[in-house]
């Protein structure tokens, strides 16, 4: 199974400002995110349902995985001691 992996209109221009060290890293992380949404190391956001993290370096990832239409959002992309806020 393949997921379609979309980006909420904050987390593009999230990516605008991410860090050219990291945002080759960013990005394939992204596109691995359709073949598997739960990759090792991922992690369940406490308080929401069905919102996840993964870490790439200082940056996180929050997403949401829509299983029943094989979908992956990318909600949002920040440093990790702003994305949380």
């Amino acid at each position: 199974m393949t997921y379609k992996v979309v980006f909420h209109r904050s987390a593009a221009k999230d990516l605008e400002k991410v860090s050219s060290h990291y945002l080759a890293s960013i990005a394939s992380h992204i596109k691995k995110l359709s073949e598997n949404p739960r990759p090792f190391g991922y992690i369940k956001l406490a308080g929401f349902d069905k919102m996840y993290r993964i870490r790439v370096g200082i940056y996180r990832i929050i997403y949401s995985i829509k299983d029943d239409v094989l979908v992956v959002e990318v909600v949002k992309i920040d440093h990790r001691k702003n994305v949380y806020r």
